[in-house]
């Protein structure tokens, strides 16, 4: 190849690369939501986020840290989803690849009459055996950015999966302290159960001593047993409840259903007095679902312009090197060397509308993505703001609740204090006590609300991941 034919291409070549700055397409911007200025049920005014704080520090419980641990290496939820991120990371570097040339070989031997493996002789050749050995360069130039533009989909893509990922991870957080609260709760209600069975017990012990004495009738201790089989009935539920709620827990940290370690109760686990949410603006940046959702957009968003450079001409480098030759001794002395280089252009003429619908299909497919972030952004305000009013409004039904059972408390000891010296029946007494099992629940559950509340919250804030 002389030197004036083998630089003809360079111009072509140095043009195709200055070309290739554009890239078609829109360029992504954020979808506007409407943000609020506080969250409603914000009650602090403080700018710094409860989100903010690494779990770790939210949770001190040890034995809550160390099930959140295991779950967070062993979860098969988490171990999918980053799986699924290996393969947006593999789809990234397939894309990435139209970046470069792509070089390829190529061999053949075969027999025939004018032809050299598979392809005829121009001008007709000897019967025989024939022999070909080439290199292959091809390189797309991206002219409009096609290329570019997914790439661009293709990061989103890896992306969003990845915040796909940090989601799982903080939900399966969540869901593993909550489910930990729920079993110190079943705990709380399990020894409440025993207590007023207990309770009962006594009642009846005392009833029957006074109907052996003939000081009694036989309707009390009919009624005292009564009352006792009601609230030992209540045990066995609350066992397979535990039961249930443990190998719930297990499942989620990837082990067989079996017994959790746990030592604290209800009462003795603590979450800051103070929960600001922040600013709804911050919000945008921290809930991963809503990174994941705008990194959506901006892949629905790259498609457009790759469905818009599609409707443009197409350029590329190739080049050819080798040797063909029907001798075996001509191929190896050399003597058939074989090249070319060209520049190719292709583009659409008629599609019947192939190129439009496809154009159509990706502006509504990035309207839809938009769309969806715009609903994961509201829903997120809705999710934070039921969490700020919940927490306060069970920390209220708390106190409301700890007063009433301790009422009920005094009630029973006067109750019993007056049946023993005469002044009562036992009517008075077992009504109180009945009233006291009920008020003892309904504030193990309130307290487990205000707690279930705050951990809903720091879900709510994308909280522990930055």
């Amino acid at each position: 190849m002389s030197a004036p034919r083998r630089f003809k291409l360079w111009p072509v070549m140095i043009l195709a690369l200055l070309l290739a700055g554009c890239a078609v397409g829109p360029g992504y911007k954020r979808p506007a939501v409407n943000a609020p200025q506080n969250f409603r049920g914000d009650t602090t005014g403080l700018t710094n986020s409860l989100g903010d704080m690494p779990w770790w520090e939210l949770f001190h419980d040890e034995e809550l840290q160390a099930l959140i641990r295991s779950a967070l290496t062993n979860n098969y939820d988490v171990r999918i989803a980053a799986a699924r991120v290996e393969q947006a990371r593999a789809i990234l570097a397939e894309n990435r690849s139209g970046y470069f040339p792509q070089i390829t070989y190529q061999g053949a031997v075969g027999d025939g009459r004018n032809v050299l493996a598979g392809s005829p002789y121009p001008s007709g050749g000897p019967p025989g055996m024939g022999y070909e050995a080439a290199g292959n360069v091809s390189w797309e130039i991206d002219l409009w950015g096609r290329i570019r533009r997914l790439n661009e989909s293709a990061r989103a893509q890896f992306l969003a999966t990845a915040e796909a990922r940090t989601n799982v991870m903080l939900t399966l957080i969540t869901t593993v302290a909550a489910d930990y609260f729920q079993l110190l709760a079943l705990d709380q209600e399990l020894q409440i159960a025993k207590d007023t069975t207990n309770s009962f017990g006594q009642s009846l012990k005392l009833f029957s001593e006074r109907l052996s004495g003939g000081v009694s009738s036989k309707l009390e201790t009919a009624a005292a047993e009564a009352a006792q089989a009601s609230a030992a009935a209540t045990v066995p539920e609350l066992e397979r409840q535990i039961v249930v709620e443990e190998n719930q827990i297990r499942i989620l940290i990837g082990m067989n259903p079996g017994p959790i370690v746990r030592h604290k109760k209800l009462l003795e686990e603590l979450l800051p007095p103070e929960v600001p949410p922040g600013l709804p603006s911050a919000l945008l940046e921290r809930r991963p679902d809503i990174r994941q959702a705008e990194q959506l957009v901006r892949s629905a968003n790259a498609q457009i312009g790759v469905a818009k450079a599609d409707f443009y001409p197409r350029f590329s480098l190739t080049a050819l090197f080798g040797q063909v030759s029907p001798e075996l001794s001509t191929f190896t002395s050399g003597a058939a060397n074989a090249w070319s280089a060209a520049a190719n252009l292709t583009g659409p003429i008629f599609e019947g509308g192939l190129l439009k619908a496809q154009y159509r299909y990706a502006r509504a497919a990035w309207e839809e993505a938009a769309l969806q972030y715009q609903s994961v952004v509201l829903n997120a305000f809705q999710e934070v703001s039921n969490a700020l009013t919940a927490r306060e409004q069970f920390a209220r039904e708390r106190i409301e609740q700890a007063r009433s059972v301790k009422a009920y408390e005094v009630a029973v000891q006067v109750a019993n204090e007056r049946y023993t010296a005469g002044h009562a029946n036992y009517y008075e007494l077992l009504q109180e006590q009945q009233l006291l099992f009920p008020a003892e629940n309904a504030l193990t559950q309130t307290e487990l609300n205000q707690l279930l509340a705050t951990v809903q919250l720091y879900r709510a804030l994308g909280g522990g991941w930055k």
